[in-house]
């Protein structure tokens, strides 16, 4: 059996911190997505994938994390307490303490069986954890973008923007406040 036969039922995704040996297999999942969005949509900026120094990189400047099965890395996403370069701060709810997730990838072959969204009940939990007030993202706006996805796992959107050139959808979910 190989990892696409299991179903969702039969998986539990737990997200666990990435450590610097993870760096191939982290740019190698990257890579396979943005394939699979080429191919399904065209080129564009989902289009790129991260070299293994930038998923290094993202380790230093941000939390990465993993889900894992027996067969390696199936997804991964990163969370931070700095704002991303295309965030634009007016659109959220004031709060003290938001986190930004980013980078987020799940296995093609994975995609559409609810490991997505187990991820984001993970995100949710180690919000709380952190503590964080709220969690914020941007999605592309277009077909390649996952804004039906953030809609379905509870996400509020509140906002689109174009930034150099590049639709954006931004999405919000707050945390106990």
């Amino acid at each position: 059996m190989n990892r696409s036969d299991v179903l969702p039922e039969e998986r539990f995704v737990l997200l666990h911190p990435a450590v610097p040996e993870e760096a191939p297999a982290l740019a190698a999942l990257h890579a396979a997505v943005a394939e699979d969005l080429t191919r399904q949509y065209g080129k564009g900026h989902w289009s790129s994938a991260p070299t293994e120094k930038a998923v290094l990189r993202g380790m230093r400047t941000s939390k990465v994390f993993v889900a894992r099965d027996g067969s390696g890395v199936i997804a991964t996403l990163h969370l931070a307490t700095k704002k991303p370069w295309a965030i634009d701060r007016s659109y959220f709810r004031e709060c003290r303490r938001p986190l930004y997730l980013t980078d987020m990838a799940v296995a093609p072959e994975l995609q559409h069986r609810g490991i997505g969204r187990r991820c984001m009940e993970e995100v949710k939990r180690i919000g709380g954890e952190w503590p964080a007030d709220a969690i914020r993202l941007d999605a592309y706006d277009a077909d390649a973008g996952a804004g039906g996805f953030y809609r379905k796992c509870g996400f509020e959107e509140v906002g689109r923007v174009i930034y150099r050139k590049t639709p954006l959808i931004y999405f919000e979910m707050l945390l106990g406040i």
